[in-house]
């Protein structure tokens, strides 16, 4: 038995499929089932039972799962006393946001992290706010950066940032000229609109009033879409002030205040609470307060 076998066992039991869990690892499906059969005959037991549809785990199965999870995390936690042993941040930094607060509010902080502790890697995983606070509640990376509340009572937060959300117009908007504008008229608008996250429950939350004439020309994903289609006059769209800061700088955009309307977005950085920060992660926490200061 080996930790590597450990891991793709757990992956297999979260995933319900060794297809999936191949993918996830990084290995062949038939080199997934050697490892599940390996482990299955040191234990002397059947651990999954596989049909054409679904794999779940035997009784059996459920025993080994407790204790796998146990191993790998007092793996994980002998190898950060190691690194950790002597005060200087070694090793790997996980941590997780989404895109926008990637690309507009860490590289800073990143930058300055890497200057000070050049032998840390960084990993990053890139997902919506509710998918990075699962990722930290299941333990698969060390901290995360999102938005503000967080619900989860097995995470501790620590405020970090506020980016104030204000009305993004490109030069061929008739509102380009423009201080402010109203509620009413910012609803008139042809929209492009974020698919989730908080500030799509914003737009929909303040314009629910018009939402019978609302023309939402376009729903993407991605902040770098929006601002481009915004910049090429496809419509105007409230976005957080440091992600548009580089279009108007250039003089391609406008950000101007909805009246009426104070939004901001807050940022906090969540870890468990029931685990102690590696050195690699309470380090960049540190730095991200002083870099950040809310």
């Amino acid at each position: 038995m080996d930790f590597d076998q450990l891991n793709t066992f757990l992956e297999v039991a979260k995933l319900g499929s060794f297809s999936r869990a191949a993918e996830k690892v990084l290995r062949s499906q038939p080199a997934v089932s050697a490892q599940i059969r390996q482990l299955e005959q040191e234990y002397g037991h059947k651990l999954f039972d596989r049909s054409t549809k679904s794999v779940r785990l035997t009784p059996a199965g459920e025993v080994v799962l407790d204790y796998a999870r146990q191993m790998l995390t007092l793996r994980n936690t002998s190898m950060q006393a190691a690194s950790d042993w002597n005060g200087v941040p070694t090793g790997t930094l996980s941590i997780g946001a989404n895109e926008g607060t990637f690309l507009y509010v860490l590289p800073k902080v990143f930058a300055e992290y890497h200057r000070r502790f050049p032998k840390v890697k960084i990993s990053v995983y890139r997902s919506f706010t509710h998918k990075v606070s699962e990722k930290v509640e299941e333990g698969a990376i060390d901290l995360g950066v999102v938005t503000m509340p967080v619900k989860s009572s097995s995470l501790v937060a620590t405020p970090v940032f506020r980016d104030r959300i204000l009305l993004m117009v490109g030069q061929g908007s008739p509102l380009f000229t423009r201080k402010s504008v109203s509620l009413e008229e910012f609803a008139q608008q042809p929209l492009i609109v974020p698919k989730t996250g908080s500030i799509r429950r914003l737009i929909e939350k303040n314009l629910r009033p018009f939402r019978q004439d609302l023309n939402i020309t376009m729903e993407l994903t991605s902040v770098v879409m929006i601002k481009r289609f915004v910049a090429s006059g496809l419509g105007v769209s409230p976005i957080c002030a440091s992600f548009a800061r580089d279009r108007v700088r250039t003089g391609e955009a406008r950000l101007i205040k909805i009246e009426g309307l104070d939004l901001w977005r807050e940022l906090a950085l969540v870890y468990r609470k029931d685990r102690s920060l590696p050195l690699t992660a309470s380090s960049f926490l540190k730095l991200a307060r002083e870099e950040l200061a809310v």
